[in-house]
């Protein structure tokens, strides 16, 4: 999907729901003098249809069904729509982010579901399947029910709740706390050169969007066609695209990941894409850097997730494990071995080479999603723990150190799985940072170091220009379990880790909660003095909600302080 074409329709869309509000007539007449063609063809398509079709779906497939080619598909002859109206009914009920064929063309774009009751839903996709030709007969309100039930959005109630954006959470003392953009697509990423003037966001898809953040203007940078390699059809398996950073010298890099089924076993292709600096104010078209590959599996493969410089300028690389525990079983045509020696680990690559290899910096990380420096120089990452109910971690990542996956979880002894591999003769492992409370599932005694299944994501240290109690720590968002039981909320959170060493030398935090009830909160960033930036990817509280549609920026800046001035008499 073009999203700057997206934008502008749908600013066009905003305005017809406005003027919807002085009568359809007028929305007519400004259709017709846009030379937008309103007939229909079938008694079945009636008024109601026609003007909720003008409200939800007109800005992208057009009054005449015809779509924009190559962009939005057609719905006028669409062989896809008509070849199966239950997932057609689906595809409203709960949306579509998948490549999909429409009349022998290929669509990658994405969907949101319809914010449309069973009645609205029947009376729409009647009206569309008996326009334009189409001839396909009614829908019934009673059959639209029925397949709602089995989407991620069982009743109509339960999409009008996903689609409610959180409250803002109350802003800890000495901070405000406002909402920046709400967003069109999901957020991974966010990045900058750190003034805070601009934001770049990076999509779960790989398009790359600007945000400025005093005024909340949003506009397209990059869309992943444009510089993505991607493999298609029998070829090409899932595409993950999660890392993304800027260098010194203002280059973009990002990281993707895909499958190539060509190969038995197959293999994650690793890319990381870098631009040649700025062009018109934004990085330039970015292009192919570093590759490698290793035996993927699409289970459990984690691949790389967050790239980040170093202070030594290094770029720093998260690949995360491709089993969930070291599994070795055969699965078919995917790679039956376990981890490999490049999974499951930090890599270092040098950013000055054309043609760079990469460095296994530290080992035994099954998840690492976010990674930070102190300003001592001392890297601390955080970790997505297994399916078994071992605790997510918070880890300090020393070169040559290993971190017990897949052979060790938190501060376990005994194994995760009865399949798990018996670690190597000798091999020591560094705990995680124990959590010594009150806070991120603290109960009574240290844990290394949050609830299970939190999903601890995006980390950053503050700087001078926060205040004093913030100056010096961590502050790390986390998830939101999504694995448990539908009733546990542990993470959506913003945690803060006030770092000290115990007897033995080794790390140790407070832990205590910043902000609450967030939405999903998946990144965190520095941008500028005292000012930080949040990505929420969606707008679910709590895991019975589960993803939902997509979220938004939020900022947390610290206030000014007053000064108190005393007149002179």
């Amino acid at each position: 999907m073009c999203w700057t074409c997206c934008l502008q329709l749908t600013q066009f869309r905003r305005s017809l729901f406005q003027t919807l509000s002085s009568g359809l007539l007028f929305v007519l007449v400004t259709l017709q003098a846009f030379g937008v063609d309103a007939t229909t063809s079938s008694p079945l398509a009636s008024s109601k249809g026609r003007e909720l079709y003008i409200k939800n779906c007109f800005a992208c497939h057009q009054m005449n069904g015809r779509g924009l080619s190559g962009v939005f598909p057609p719905l006028a002859g669409s062989d896809y729509l008509t070849n199966d109206i239950d997932r057609s009914i689906r595809i409203l009920a709960e949306g579509l982010s998948a490549p999909i064929t429409v009349n022998g063309r290929l669509y990658n774009g994405m969907m949101p579901p319809a914010l449309l009751s069973d009645s609205d839903v029947a009376e729409v996709l009647t009206y569309v399947l008996n326009s334009w030709n189409n001839a396909s007969g009614p829908v019934t309100v009673e059959r639209v029910k029925r397949i709602r039930a089995t989407t991620a959005f069982p009743t109509f109630e339960d999409l009008q709740r996903a689609n409610l954006y959180p409250p803002l959470p109350a802003a800890p003392d000495g901070f405000a706390l406002r909402e920046v953009a709400r967003l069109p697509f999901k957020p991974v990423r966010i990045a900058s050169d750190g003034t805070g003037r601009l934001l770049y966001l990076l999509s779960e898809s790989g398009d790359v969007w600007r945000l400025e953040p005093v005024t909340g203007r949003l506009r397209s940078v990059f869309k992943a066609e444009t510089y993505l390699e991607r493999r298609e059809g029998d070829i090409g398996g899932p595409l993950f695209v999660l890392g993304m950073t800027f260098d010194r010298e203002k280059r973009l890099y990002i990281a993707s990941n895909q499958q190539n089924k060509a190969t038995c076993p197959h293999q994650n292709i690793v890319t990381i894409y870098r631009s040649n600096g700025i062009q018109e104010g934004d990085p330039s078209l970015l292009k192919p850097w570093f590759q490698t590959n290793y035996p993927g599996s699409p289970s459990y493969i984690h691949a790389v997730e967050h790239i980040a410089f170093g202070p030594d300028g290094s770029l720093y690389a998260g690949n995360g494990g491709r089993t969930d525990g070291g599994l070795s079983s055969a699965d078919g045509d995917w790679y039956g071995g376990g981890e490999t020696p490049i999974t499951g680990c930090i890599w270092r690559i040098n950013p000055e080479v054309n043609s760079p290899t990469l460095e296994v910096y530290a080992r035994g990380t099954r998840n690492a999603y976010g990674f930070c420096w102190t300003d001592r120089g001392d890297m601390f990452a955080t970790e997505n723990g297994p399916d078994a109910d071992a605790c997510e971690e918070l880890n300090h990542i020393e070169r040559g150190h290993h971190y017990g996956f897949p052979y060790r979880f938190a501060d376990w002894t005994h194994k995760a799985y009865p399949t798990s591999p018996d670690a190597p003769s000798g091999l020591e492992f560094t705990l995680p940072v124990a959590n010594l409370g009150p806070d991120g599932g603290f109960a009574g005694q240290p844990i290394y170091s949050f609830d299970p299944h939190s999903g601890p994501g995006g980390i950053v240290f503050l700087n001078d220009s926060f205040p004093e109690g913030y100056r010096g720590t961590l502050l790390l968002t986390r998830f939101g379990n999504f694995i448990r039981t539908p009733k546990d909320t542990s993470g959506f959170d913003l945690l803060r880790a006030t770092l000290q060493k115990n007897a033995a030398d080794k790390y140790e935090a407070h832990v205590h909660t910043v902000l609450s009830g967030l939405g999903r909160p998946i990144d965190i960033h520095l941008g500028g003095p005292g000012k930080l930036f949040l990505a929420e990817y969606s707008r679910g509280t709590n895991s019975s909600e589960s993803y939902g549609p997509s979220g938004r920026i939020l900022e947390l800046a610290v206030r000014p302080k007053k000064i108190a001035t005393q007149t002179k008499r």
